[in-house]
Protein backbone atom coordinates (compact mmCIF):
# COMPACT_ATOMS: atom_id res chain seq x y z
CA UNK A 1 0.00 0.00 0.00
CA UNK A 2 2.99 2.34 1.04
CA UNK A 3 4.58 1.54 -2.43
CA UNK A 4 1.35 2.87 -4.61
CA UNK A 5 1.26 5.97 -2.22
CA UNK A 6 5.17 6.35 -3.06
CA UNK A 7 4.18 5.88 -6.86
CA UNK A 8 1.08 7.70 -7.08
CA UNK A 9 3.18 10.94 -5.59
CA UNK A 10 6.20 10.14 -7.75
CA UNK A 11 3.85 10.05 -11.15
CA UNK A 12 2.78 13.05 -9.67
CA UNK A 13 5.84 15.05 -9.24
CA UNK A 14 6.57 13.96 -13.18
CA UNK A 15 3.38 15.24 -14.66
CA UNK A 16 3.60 18.12 -12.88
CA UNK A 17 7.36 18.22 -13.64
CA UNK A 18 6.85 17.73 -17.35
CA UNK A 19 4.19 19.93 -17.77
CA UNK A 20 6.24 23.42 -17.44
CA UNK A 21 9.00 21.89 -18.69
CA UNK A 22 7.02 21.75 -22.49
CA UNK A 23 5.88 25.07 -21.61
CA UNK A 24 9.11 26.27 -21.28
CA UNK A 25 10.49 24.53 -24.25
CA UNK A 26 7.75 26.16 -26.60
CA UNK A 27 8.64 29.58 -24.58
CA UNK A 28 11.77 28.78 -25.77
CA UNK A 29 11.18 28.25 -29.52
CA UNK A 30 8.81 31.37 -29.47
CA UNK A 31 11.54 33.86 -28.00
CA UNK A 32 14.29 31.94 -30.26
CA UNK A 33 12.22 32.57 -33.67
CA UNK A 34 11.32 35.90 -32.66
CA UNK A 35 14.68 37.11 -32.07
CA UNK A 36 15.22 35.63 -35.57
CA UNK A 37 12.85 37.63 -37.06
CA UNK A 38 14.09 40.92 -35.23
CA UNK A 39 17.98 40.14 -36.60
CA UNK A 40 16.51 39.67 -40.32
CA UNK A 41 14.79 42.71 -40.42
CA UNK A 42 17.56 44.36 -38.63
CA UNK A 43 20.02 42.86 -41.54
CA UNK A 44 17.31 44.24 -43.78
CA UNK A 45 17.37 47.72 -42.19
CA UNK A 46 21.40 47.25 -42.84
CA UNK A 47 21.25 46.12 -46.31
CA UNK A 48 19.12 49.39 -47.17
CA UNK A 49 21.85 51.41 -45.81
CA UNK A 50 24.45 49.57 -47.24
CA UNK A 51 22.43 50.33 -50.83
CA UNK A 52 21.74 54.01 -49.94
CA UNK A 53 25.58 54.11 -48.73
CA UNK A 54 26.61 52.40 -52.26
CA UNK A 55 24.36 54.77 -53.86
CA UNK A 56 25.88 57.72 -52.37
CA UNK A 57 29.47 56.54 -53.12
CA UNK A 58 28.17 55.98 -56.16
CA UNK A 59 27.13 59.56 -56.39
CA UNK A 60 30.32 61.26 -55.03
CA UNK A 61 32.36 59.42 -57.35
CA UNK A 62 30.35 60.98 -60.38
CA UNK A 63 30.19 64.30 -59.02
CA UNK A 64 34.42 64.12 -58.12
CA UNK A 65 34.56 62.81 -61.99
CA UNK A 66 32.27 65.81 -63.03
CA UNK A 67 34.12 68.08 -60.62
CA UNK A 68 37.77 66.69 -62.31
CA UNK A 69 36.62 67.58 -65.66
CA UNK A 70 35.40 71.04 -64.85
CA UNK A 71 38.40 71.54 -62.98
CA UNK A 72 40.31 70.57 -66.16
CA UNK A 73 38.14 72.65 -68.31
CA UNK A 74 38.88 75.94 -65.51
CA UNK A 75 42.90 74.88 -66.30
CA UNK A 76 42.53 75.16 -70.16
CA UNK A 77 40.29 78.28 -70.01
CA UNK A 78 43.06 80.13 -67.84
CA UNK A 79 45.74 79.39 -70.05
CA UNK A 80 43.43 80.15 -72.83
CA UNK A 81 42.57 83.48 -71.17
CA UNK A 82 46.59 84.10 -70.54
CA UNK A 83 47.37 83.63 -74.11
CA UNK A 84 44.41 85.28 -75.53
CA UNK A 85 45.83 87.87 -72.80
CA UNK A 86 49.11 88.24 -74.20
CA UNK A 87 47.89 88.11 -77.49
CA UNK A 88 45.83 91.16 -76.84
CA UNK A 89 48.85 92.86 -74.98
CA UNK A 90 51.17 91.93 -78.24
CA UNK A 91 48.72 93.79 -80.25
CA UNK A 92 48.88 96.50 -78.32
CA UNK A 93 52.39 96.95 -77.92
CA UNK A 94 52.15 96.50 -82.28
CA UNK A 95 49.15 99.52 -82.09
CA UNK A 96 51.35 101.50 -80.46
CA UNK A 97 54.34 101.07 -82.65
CA UNK A 98 52.49 101.56 -85.40
CA UNK A 99 50.45 104.67 -84.25
CA UNK A 100 54.33 106.50 -83.13
CA UNK A 101 55.09 105.08 -86.84
CA UNK A 102 51.73 107.18 -88.26
CA UNK A 103 52.68 109.72 -85.86
CA UNK A 104 56.35 110.35 -87.57
CA UNK A 105 55.02 109.95 -90.93
CA UNK A 106 52.48 112.53 -90.43
CA UNK A 107 55.56 114.88 -89.28
CA UNK A 108 57.13 113.92 -92.58
CA UNK A 109 54.07 114.29 -94.82
CA UNK A 110 54.10 117.94 -93.08
CA UNK A 111 57.50 118.61 -94.08
CA UNK A 112 57.30 117.60 -97.47
CA UNK A 113 54.04 119.15 -97.92
CA UNK A 114 55.18 122.38 -96.55
CA UNK A 115 58.24 121.83 -98.96
CA UNK A 116 56.32 121.28 -101.81
CA UNK A 117 54.39 124.39 -100.72
CA UNK A 118 57.95 126.20 -100.34
CA UNK A 119 58.65 124.72 -103.57
CA UNK A 120 55.63 125.77 -105.42
CA UNK A 121 55.84 129.24 -104.12
CA UNK A 122 59.64 129.92 -105.50
CA UNK A 123 58.35 128.15 -108.38
CA UNK A 124 55.42 130.34 -109.10
CA UNK A 125 58.14 133.27 -108.46
CA UNK A 126 60.52 132.03 -111.18
CA UNK A 127 57.63 131.88 -113.36
CA UNK A 128 56.93 135.05 -112.73
CA UNK A 129 59.98 136.68 -113.06
CA UNK A 130 60.69 134.99 -115.97
CA UNK A 131 57.50 136.10 -117.63
CA UNK A 132 58.74 139.69 -116.38
CA UNK A 133 62.34 138.87 -118.25
CA UNK A 134 60.62 137.90 -121.48
CA UNK A 135 57.89 141.13 -121.11
CA UNK A 136 60.79 143.09 -120.41
CA UNK A 137 62.93 141.61 -123.31
CA UNK A 138 60.23 141.47 -125.91
CA UNK A 139 59.72 145.14 -125.24
CA UNK A 140 62.86 146.15 -125.95
CA UNK A 141 62.98 143.28 -129.05
CA UNK A 142 60.48 145.25 -130.27
CA UNK A 143 61.43 148.92 -129.29
CA UNK A 144 64.69 148.10 -131.00
CA UNK A 145 64.03 146.01 -134.07
CA UNK A 146 60.57 147.62 -134.52
CA UNK A 147 60.86 151.03 -134.61
CA UNK A 148 60.02 152.55 -137.55
CA UNK A 149 58.13 149.91 -139.25
CA UNK A 150 61.10 147.24 -138.41
CA UNK A 151 64.13 149.75 -139.45
CA UNK A 152 64.81 150.43 -135.87
CA UNK A 153 68.17 148.61 -135.15
CA UNK A 154 68.96 148.96 -138.70
CA UNK A 155 68.62 152.48 -138.89
CA UNK A 156 70.53 153.01 -134.94
CA UNK A 157 73.28 151.32 -136.68
CA UNK A 158 73.03 153.32 -140.19
CA UNK A 159 72.98 156.64 -138.38
CA UNK A 160 76.25 155.93 -136.76
CA UNK A 161 78.89 158.77 -137.90
CA UNK A 162 81.77 156.48 -137.92
CA UNK A 163 82.89 152.99 -138.11
CA UNK A 164 83.93 152.90 -134.19
CA UNK A 165 80.49 154.49 -133.30
CA UNK A 166 78.61 151.30 -135.05
CA UNK A 167 80.95 148.91 -133.20
CA UNK A 168 80.05 150.62 -130.02
CA UNK A 169 76.28 150.34 -130.77
CA UNK A 170 76.42 146.89 -132.40
CA UNK A 171 78.14 145.66 -128.89
CA UNK A 172 75.86 147.57 -126.89
CA UNK A 173 72.63 145.78 -128.95
CA UNK A 174 74.77 142.90 -129.09
CA UNK A 175 74.86 143.07 -124.93
CA UNK A 176 71.38 143.84 -124.79
CA UNK A 177 70.51 140.71 -126.08
CA UNK A 178 72.93 138.79 -125.18
CA UNK A 179 71.83 139.52 -121.21
CA UNK A 180 67.99 139.28 -121.93
CA UNK A 181 68.99 135.80 -123.64
CA UNK A 182 70.82 135.03 -120.58
CA UNK A 183 68.55 136.10 -117.87
CA UNK A 184 65.83 134.25 -119.93
CA UNK A 185 68.18 131.15 -119.79
CA UNK A 186 68.65 131.17 -115.82
CA UNK A 187 65.06 131.23 -115.63
CA UNK A 188 64.36 128.63 -117.63
CA UNK A 189 67.31 126.78 -115.70
CA UNK A 190 65.14 127.64 -112.69
CA UNK A 191 62.32 126.50 -113.50
CA UNK A 192 63.65 123.21 -114.31
CA UNK A 193 65.48 122.74 -111.38
CA UNK A 194 62.20 123.58 -109.09
CA UNK A 195 60.48 121.48 -111.40
CA UNK A 196 62.87 118.61 -110.93
CA UNK A 197 63.32 119.44 -107.22
CA UNK A 198 59.19 119.70 -106.89
CA UNK A 199 59.10 115.94 -108.58
CA UNK A 200 61.56 114.91 -106.24
CA UNK A 201 59.59 116.20 -103.44
CA UNK A 202 56.01 114.59 -104.92
CA UNK A 203 57.67 111.16 -105.14
CA UNK A 204 58.72 111.37 -101.55
CA UNK A 205 54.76 112.75 -100.94
CA UNK A 206 53.30 109.97 -103.42
CA UNK A 207 55.91 107.34 -101.38
CA UNK A 208 54.63 108.30 -97.41
CA UNK A 209 51.25 108.70 -98.63
CA UNK A 210 51.43 105.13 -99.55
CA UNK A 211 53.14 104.11 -96.89
CA UNK A 212 50.70 105.74 -94.67
CA UNK A 213 47.79 104.46 -95.99
CA UNK A 214 49.26 101.22 -95.41
CA UNK A 215 49.87 102.31 -91.73
CA UNK A 216 46.63 102.82 -91.74
CA UNK A 217 45.31 99.63 -93.21
CA UNK A 218 47.82 97.41 -91.12
CA UNK A 219 46.40 99.78 -87.99
CA UNK A 220 42.68 99.44 -88.70
CA UNK A 221 43.64 95.48 -89.53
CA UNK A 222 45.38 95.13 -85.76
CA UNK A 223 42.45 97.09 -84.50
CA UNK A 224 39.84 94.86 -85.94
CA UNK A 225 42.02 91.31 -84.83
CA UNK A 226 42.13 93.23 -80.93
CA UNK A 227 38.37 93.81 -81.49
CA UNK A 228 38.09 89.99 -82.37
CA UNK A 229 40.71 88.83 -79.32
CA UNK A 230 39.13 90.92 -76.86
CA UNK A 231 35.86 89.30 -77.94
CA UNK A 232 37.20 86.00 -77.49
CA UNK A 233 38.56 86.97 -74.41
CA UNK A 234 34.94 88.09 -72.66
CA UNK A 235 33.87 84.78 -73.76
CA UNK A 236 36.44 82.70 -72.29
CA UNK A 237 36.22 84.58 -69.14
CA UNK A 238 32.48 84.28 -69.02
CA UNK A 239 32.76 80.55 -69.63
CA UNK A 240 35.67 80.13 -67.09
CA UNK A 241 33.41 82.15 -64.71
CA UNK A 242 30.42 79.54 -65.45
CA UNK A 243 32.68 76.49 -65.01
CA UNK A 244 34.05 78.22 -61.59
CA UNK A 245 30.49 78.53 -60.41
CA UNK A 246 29.94 75.11 -61.18
CA UNK A 247 32.96 73.94 -59.23
CA UNK A 248 31.79 75.84 -56.07
CA UNK A 249 28.09 73.89 -57.02
CA UNK A 250 29.85 70.60 -56.85
CA UNK A 251 31.91 71.70 -53.65
CA UNK A 252 28.53 72.31 -51.99
CA UNK A 253 27.11 69.20 -53.14
CA UNK A 254 30.32 67.07 -52.36
CA UNK A 255 29.92 68.20 -48.50
CA UNK A 256 26.17 67.85 -48.72
CA UNK A 257 27.00 64.05 -49.84
CA UNK A 258 29.64 63.50 -47.48
CA UNK A 259 27.68 64.43 -44.34
CA UNK A 260 25.15 62.10 -45.75
CA UNK A 261 27.37 59.63 -46.08
CA UNK A 262 29.24 60.08 -42.67
CA UNK A 263 25.10 60.00 -41.10
CA UNK A 264 24.92 56.48 -42.82
CA UNK A 265 27.60 55.22 -42.27
CA UNK A 266 26.57 56.10 -38.30
CA UNK A 267 23.19 54.60 -38.80
CA UNK A 268 24.75 51.92 -40.46
CA UNK A 269 27.49 51.20 -37.26
CA UNK A 270 24.47 51.84 -35.05
CA UNK A 271 22.29 48.97 -36.93
CA UNK A 272 25.73 46.64 -36.73
CA UNK A 273 26.03 47.56 -33.67
CA UNK A 274 21.99 46.25 -32.78
CA UNK A 275 22.51 43.19 -35.04
CA UNK A 276 25.06 41.89 -33.04
CA UNK A 277 23.89 42.32 -29.84
CA UNK A 278 20.66 40.85 -30.92
CA UNK A 279 22.99 37.97 -32.24
CA UNK A 280 24.60 38.09 -28.92
CA UNK A 281 21.57 37.94 -27.14
CA UNK A 282 20.22 34.99 -29.39
CA UNK A 283 23.73 33.16 -28.65
CA UNK A 284 23.58 33.89 -25.37
CA UNK A 285 20.88 31.52 -24.52
CA UNK A 286 22.87 28.69 -25.55
CA UNK A 287 26.30 28.45 -26.15
CA UNK A 288 27.49 26.76 -29.41
CA UNK A 289 30.09 24.47 -30.24
CA UNK A 290 32.28 26.14 -33.08
CA UNK A 291 34.79 23.04 -32.58
CA UNK A 292 35.34 20.45 -35.32
CA UNK A 293 36.87 19.88 -38.95
CA UNK A 294 35.66 22.08 -42.18
CA UNK A 295 35.59 20.25 -45.39
CA UNK A 296 37.89 23.54 -47.17
CA UNK A 297 38.38 23.89 -50.91
CA UNK A 298 42.05 24.41 -51.95
CA UNK A 299 41.17 28.37 -52.52
CA UNK A 300 39.69 28.23 -48.97
CA UNK A 301 42.68 26.95 -47.40
CA UNK A 302 45.04 29.39 -49.56
CA UNK A 303 42.52 32.39 -48.51
CA UNK A 304 42.87 31.28 -45.12
CA UNK A 305 46.43 30.95 -44.83
CA UNK A 306 47.28 34.42 -46.66
CA UNK A 307 44.94 36.09 -44.02
CA UNK A 308 47.20 34.31 -41.37
CA UNK A 309 49.68 35.06 -42.66
CA UNK A 310 48.95 38.82 -42.80
CA UNK A 311 47.75 39.06 -39.56
CA UNK A 312 50.08 36.77 -37.93
CA UNK A 313 53.31 36.36 -39.66
CA UNK A 314 56.00 37.51 -37.12
CA UNK A 315 54.26 35.50 -34.89
CA UNK A 316 54.89 32.04 -33.03
CA UNK A 317 52.62 29.17 -34.52
CA UNK A 318 50.45 28.98 -31.66
CA UNK A 319 49.74 32.78 -32.27
CA UNK A 320 48.96 32.23 -35.90
CA UNK A 321 47.31 28.73 -35.05
CA UNK A 322 45.19 31.05 -32.37
CA UNK A 323 44.15 34.21 -35.28
CA UNK A 324 43.10 30.36 -37.73
CA UNK A 325 40.94 29.31 -34.77
CA UNK A 326 39.16 32.76 -34.53
CA UNK A 327 38.29 32.40 -38.08
CA UNK A 328 37.01 29.10 -38.35
CA UNK A 329 35.22 29.77 -34.83
CA UNK A 330 33.52 32.35 -36.52
CA UNK A 331 32.70 30.40 -39.47
CA UNK A 332 31.03 27.63 -37.03
CA UNK A 333 28.97 30.19 -35.27
CA UNK A 334 25.54 30.83 -36.54
CA UNK A 335 26.75 34.92 -35.65
CA UNK A 336 28.62 35.76 -38.91
CA UNK A 337 29.07 34.27 -42.08
CA UNK A 338 29.09 30.29 -42.76
CA UNK A 339 32.40 30.04 -44.99
CA UNK A 340 35.60 30.80 -44.86
CA UNK A 341 36.20 34.02 -47.32
CA UNK A 342 32.55 35.23 -46.22
CA UNK A 343 34.26 35.86 -42.83
CA UNK A 344 37.23 37.08 -43.78
CA UNK A 345 35.96 39.76 -46.61
CA UNK A 346 33.19 40.14 -44.33
CA UNK A 347 32.47 44.37 -44.09
CA UNK A 348 34.32 45.93 -41.39
CA UNK A 349 36.41 43.24 -39.54
CA UNK A 350 39.61 42.31 -40.91
CA UNK A 351 41.60 45.48 -42.31
CA UNK A 352 44.50 43.53 -43.67
CA UNK A 353 41.89 42.65 -46.31
CA UNK A 354 40.51 45.69 -46.79
CA UNK A 355 43.74 47.29 -47.29
CA UNK A 356 44.75 44.77 -50.09
CA UNK A 357 47.05 42.96 -47.80
CA UNK A 358 45.39 39.39 -47.70
CA UNK A 359 44.96 39.46 -51.90
CA UNK A 360 48.74 40.72 -52.40
CA UNK A 361 49.80 37.17 -50.35
CA UNK A 362 47.31 35.45 -52.14
CA UNK A 363 48.43 36.27 -55.40
CA UNK A 364 52.46 35.65 -53.98
CA UNK A 365 50.96 32.90 -52.40
CA UNK A 366 51.50 32.40 -48.92
CA UNK A 367 54.16 30.38 -47.01
CA UNK A 368 54.60 27.28 -46.24
CA UNK A 369 54.00 27.56 -42.34
CA UNK A 370 51.29 29.31 -42.63
CA UNK A 371 49.55 27.02 -45.04
CA UNK A 372 50.57 24.47 -42.34
CA UNK A 373 48.53 26.61 -39.86
CA UNK A 374 45.70 26.79 -41.88
CA UNK A 375 45.43 22.97 -42.27
CA UNK A 376 45.51 22.20 -39.03
CA UNK A 377 42.86 24.68 -37.77
CA UNK A 378 40.53 22.86 -40.62
CA UNK A 379 41.75 20.00 -39.69
CA UNK A 380 39.68 20.94 -36.33
CA UNK A 381 42.40 22.00 -34.38
CA UNK A 382 41.55 25.10 -32.17
CA UNK A 383 43.56 26.81 -29.47
CA UNK A 384 40.33 28.21 -27.19
CA UNK A 385 36.54 29.11 -28.64
CA UNK A 386 37.75 32.50 -29.03
CA UNK A 387 35.77 35.05 -31.59
CA UNK A 388 38.19 38.20 -31.50
CA UNK A 389 41.52 39.22 -31.31
CA UNK A 390 43.31 42.73 -30.95
CA UNK A 391 46.77 43.99 -30.15
CA UNK A 392 47.24 44.92 -26.57
CA UNK A 393 47.33 48.50 -26.66
CA UNK A 394 43.84 48.22 -28.26
CA UNK A 395 42.14 45.81 -25.75
CA UNK A 396 43.14 47.78 -23.08
CA UNK A 397 41.88 51.21 -25.72
CA UNK A 398 38.21 49.53 -25.77
CA UNK A 399 38.59 48.39 -21.97
CA UNK A 400 38.15 45.05 -22.68
CA UNK A 401 38.16 43.12 -19.21
CA UNK A 402 38.83 39.13 -19.65
CA UNK A 403 41.61 38.46 -22.43
CA UNK A 404 44.33 36.17 -22.90
CA UNK A 405 47.73 37.04 -24.60
CA UNK A 406 49.08 35.53 -26.99
CA UNK A 407 52.14 36.59 -28.71
CA UNK A 408 51.21 40.21 -29.04
CA UNK A 409 47.60 39.89 -29.62
CA UNK A 410 44.60 39.85 -27.00
CA UNK A 411 42.49 37.22 -27.56
CA UNK A 412 39.06 37.11 -26.22
CA UNK A 413 35.41 35.16 -26.67
CA UNK A 414 32.87 37.68 -25.01
CA UNK A 415 33.19 41.28 -25.38
CA UNK A 416 33.47 42.90 -21.64
CA UNK A 417 34.00 45.83 -21.40
CA UNK A 418 35.45 47.52 -18.37
CA UNK A 419 33.51 50.45 -17.32
CA UNK A 420 35.83 53.61 -17.54
CA UNK A 421 35.49 55.74 -14.92
CA UNK A 422 36.68 60.02 -14.84
CA UNK A 423 38.61 59.88 -12.08
CA UNK A 424 41.85 57.68 -10.83
CA UNK A 425 41.19 57.99 -7.72
CA UNK A 426 37.40 57.17 -7.93
CA UNK A 427 38.23 53.85 -9.36
CA UNK A 428 39.93 52.23 -6.47
CA UNK A 429 37.06 52.89 -4.49
CA UNK A 430 34.29 52.10 -6.79
CA UNK A 431 36.77 48.48 -7.13
CA UNK A 432 36.31 48.10 -3.30
CA UNK A 433 32.99 49.26 -3.28
CA UNK A 434 31.81 46.76 -5.57
CA UNK A 435 33.56 43.71 -4.00
CA UNK A 436 32.04 44.48 -0.89
CA UNK A 437 28.80 44.44 -2.70
CA UNK A 438 29.71 41.06 -4.65
CA UNK A 439 30.47 39.67 -1.14
CA UNK A 440 26.95 41.06 0.49
CA UNK A 441 25.60 39.33 -2.75
CA UNK A 442 27.09 36.16 -2.04
CA UNK A 443 26.01 36.37 1.57
CA UNK A 444 22.79 37.25 0.83
CA UNK A 445 22.16 34.33 -1.96
CA UNK A 446 23.63 31.91 0.82
CA UNK A 447 20.97 33.00 3.26
CA UNK A 448 18.65 32.94 1.31
CA UNK A 449 19.44 29.42 0.03
CA UNK A 450 19.32 28.70 3.40
CA UNK A 451 16.04 29.89 4.17
CA UNK A 452 14.91 28.19 1.25
CA UNK A 453 16.10 25.29 2.41
CA UNK A 454 14.69 25.26 6.04
CA UNK A 455 11.18 26.75 5.03
CA UNK A 456 11.31 23.26 2.66
CA UNK A 457 11.34 21.13 5.42
CA UNK A 458 7.98 20.58 6.12
CA UNK A 459 6.81 17.20 4.70
CA UNK A 460 8.71 13.99 4.23
CA UNK A 461 6.93 12.99 1.30
CA UNK A 462 7.09 16.52 -0.21
CA UNK A 463 10.41 17.19 0.80
CA UNK A 464 11.92 15.31 -2.29
CA UNK A 465 9.78 16.42 -5.14
CA UNK A 466 10.15 20.35 -3.84
CA UNK A 467 13.57 20.20 -3.39
CA UNK A 468 14.08 18.86 -6.69
CA UNK A 469 11.56 21.24 -7.99
CA UNK A 470 13.87 24.31 -6.18
CA UNK A 471 16.83 23.29 -7.77
CA UNK A 472 15.75 22.51 -11.11
CA UNK A 473 14.09 26.40 -10.97
CA UNK A 474 17.34 27.35 -9.45
CA UNK A 475 19.52 25.83 -12.20
CA UNK A 476 17.28 27.16 -14.51
CA UNK A 477 17.53 30.68 -13.47
CA UNK A 478 21.54 30.33 -12.59
CA UNK A 479 21.79 28.67 -16.73
CA UNK A 480 19.45 31.94 -17.55
CA UNK A 481 21.83 34.43 -15.76
CA UNK A 482 24.76 32.98 -16.70
CA UNK A 483 23.32 33.32 -20.63
CA UNK A 484 22.53 36.51 -20.53
CA UNK A 485 25.72 37.18 -19.19
CA UNK A 486 26.94 35.67 -22.22
CA UNK A 487 24.55 37.63 -24.67
CA UNK A 488 25.44 40.64 -23.36
CA UNK A 489 29.37 39.69 -23.87
CA UNK A 490 28.46 38.66 -27.29
CA UNK A 491 26.35 41.60 -28.08
CA UNK A 492 29.30 43.59 -26.58
CA UNK A 493 31.76 41.72 -28.66
CA UNK A 494 29.58 41.82 -31.84
CA UNK A 495 28.68 45.42 -31.58
CA UNK A 496 32.15 46.25 -31.54
CA UNK A 497 33.51 44.10 -34.06
CA UNK A 498 30.85 44.86 -36.67
CA UNK A 499 31.60 48.86 -36.07
CA UNK A 500 35.02 49.10 -36.68
CA UNK A 501 37.04 46.34 -37.02
CA UNK A 502 37.70 45.15 -33.31
CA UNK A 503 39.23 41.82 -34.61
CA UNK A 504 42.48 44.34 -35.29
CA UNK A 505 41.88 46.59 -32.94
CA UNK A 506 40.85 49.03 -35.39
CA UNK A 507 44.03 48.74 -37.56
Amino acid sequence: MQKKYLLGILLIAIIAGNIPFVSYADEYDDTIAAMQQQEAQTQAEISDLEKQTKETQDAISALQGQKAQTQSNVTNLETQSSALQSTINGYSNKLNSLNEEISEAEVAMAEVSSEIVKLNSELQQAKDEEQERYNLLKKRLKSTYEKGSGAGLLQILLESGSIQEFLTKFEYLNAIIEYDQRKISEYQELQADIESKKAVVEEKEAELDQYQTQLDEKHDELADLTDTVRGQLSNTKSTLSSEKNKLADYDKQLTELDSKMKALEAKTAAAQAALAKQIAERLAMTKEDTSGSYAASADELTWLAATIQAEADGESYTGKLAVGSVIMNRVKSSAFPSTVVGVITQNMQFASYRSGKVELIISNGPNSTCIRAAQEVLDGARVGDYLFFMTRYWADYYGIAEYEMIGNHAFFYRWIVKEKEEEEEQEAEETENSDDSSDNQESESSSESENEENSDESEESEENSEENSEENSEESEENSEENSEENSEENSDESSDEGGDSDEGGE
